[in-house]
């Protein structure tokens, strides 16, 4: 009878089968049979796939990134106030650019104009931190002084021998030496901050439903400073102070049929004024004008254009512009964003808007997020007041607009014009402090910010020397 093989253990193989087997580890060669085979190399782990960066996560992260910078509550504070140094600083160094020329023609210092403007500068940068710091009740007390105050001097203009004329407007009072103030300026400002405060106490009254309390007394008011205003020919500043008020409206929540019936009426009125006047009818005929005209009275509209034209992407550099020599008339006040052109180019220009732009942008964002009612009227009030007025202006230099002899917010020369501008960004500064937000911000900053100061003081400071008492009295 056969002998059955013998069964190899569970888990060992005959030392055949082993050898045989594909991918079995061979013994080591040595000698002797008694050396031990290399163990197995575990096998390696799949490598894990490379993530390829795609251009659009990166620009979506860098969205994201700067939606989260730009929704900080700090971020309308800085726009303000860093948008409105720029604009003024920028238009510092233009004014002494554009208005050497014509000083030197006029017989005066060729930095006569630069440091009145610098005067004036330093005078508005002290209201604007009085406006960043004066509380909310002072703003509106302010109010309606402000507003008797304006009134007054629009009549003294009116009189003869106190009212001087420039360039056919009669609107300006004498103050002694070169020194002259333009009342109209700051009833722009007397405006908004009565129309904020009248309409805010009639919000809490829940009277603004009503047709009678949305339109009176805000639109009489209005109105009467617009005729003061007219009575001295000066249709430019009439066009903002018409803007303010609808804006005011506008915020108020006034129906658009209203809208409709106070623009028709306006247009009515303005067809009226242009028509009986041969000056106004002639800007309206200069627009879109290549060349000055058989009588020249295109000749302001035609160079500005020659201004924008010639100073291409990067402009003819900072004081080389050509038309300031005599050619452009007004080049420091109405034109000078006309002279930036030519000087700075294509990007001095757009410069300017992007910072117009971003003022425009911070105060519609602290109109729209603040609960005071009087903040948001008086922001918007604001915010319509700059933003008006720049347009009109850049619109005239680019020959969109007829020319309205209204300098350029912040930026052109001018005292009368610069000081209640900066104390109305002033105001703006103010109420971008106290969104919520921003005053959490501010509180949780200032502890750091004392910290840091008060580091500093004990390393700069020296140690102060403890004398001994010396025993006499």
């Amino acid at each position: 009878m056969p002998v059955p093989a013998p069964v190899p253990a569970a888990g060992r193989l005959p030392r055949e089968a082993q050898r045989s087997r594909p991918g079995a580890p061979r013994a080591a060669s040595g000698r002797g049979s008694g050396a031990a085979p290399h163990p197995a190399r575990p096998p390696r782990p799949p490598r894990p796939p490379r993530l390829v960066r795609r251009p659009a996560a990166g620009l979506r992260r860098l969205y994201l990134r700067a939606k989260r910078t730009w929704d900080r509550p700090l971020t309308a504070y800085y726009l303000i106030l860093g948008g409105s140094l720029l604009i003024t600083g920028l238009g510092l160094v233009m004014v002494f650019s554009a208005s050497q020329i014509e000083a030197l023609r006029s017989g005066l210092s060729s930095t006569y104009f630069f440091r009145k403007q610098l005067l004036a500068a330093a005078l508005g940068g002290v209201l604007l931190l009085a406006a960043a710091r004066m509380p909310t009740a002072f703003q509106r007390g302010l109010a309606y002084p402000l507003l008797a105050v304006t009134v007054f001097l629009m009549c003294l203009v009116q009189i003869p021998g106190i009212g001087q004329e420039v360039n056919g407007n009669r609107n300006w009072i004498g103050l002694g030496g070169p020194f002259q103030l333009q009342p109209s300026e700051f009833g722009k400002l007397a405006l908004v901050l009565w129309g904020a405060d009248l309409l805010a106490r009639k919000g809490e009254r829940r009277l603004l439903v009503q047709w009678k309390h949305l339109l009176v007394p805000l639109v009489p008011v209005a109105l009467l400073l617009l005729g003061l205003i007219m009575l001295g020919r000066d249709m430019g500043t009439a066009i903002i102070l018409a803007a303010i008020l609808l804006g005011l409206l506008w915020l108020a929540g006034a129906p658009l049929r209203l809208f409709g019936g106070m623009l028709a009426v306006g247009g009515v009125l303005g067809a009226l004024l242009i028509g009986t006047s041969g000056n106004r009818l002639a800007r309206f005929a200069c627009l879109g004008a290549t060349e000055p005209g058989p009588n020249y009275e295109c000749w302001q509209a035609v160079h500005g254009i020659y201004a924008l034209a010639s100073g291409g992407w990067f402009g003819s550099g900072l004081g080389a512009s050509v038309e300031k020599w005599g050619q452009l008339p007004e080049p420091h006040t109405d034109f000078i964003f006309a002279v930036t052109g030519e000087e700075l180019g294509l990007t001095g220009t757009l410069s300017v808007l992007a910072l117009f732009a971003a003022l425009g942008y911070a105060g519609i964002r602290v109109a729209g997020r603040t609960e005071d009612p009087f903040v948001r009227y008086a922001a918007g009030g604001v915010i319509t007041w700059i933003t008006a007025q720049a347009v009109v202006n850049i619109g005239a230099v680019l020959g969109l607009l007829p020319i309205a002899g209204v300098p350029l917010p912040l930026f052109s020369y001018g005292g009368s014009a610069l000081l209640p501008t900066m104390f109305a960004v002033g105001l703006l500064i103010s109420f971008a402090r106290r969104e919520p937000a921003a005053r959490r911000a501010l509180a949780m900053r200032q502890p750091a910010v004392r910290r840091k100061l008060a580091g500093v003081r004990r390393k700069t400071m020296r140690r102060s020397a403890v004398r001994r008492p010396s025993g006499e009295r």
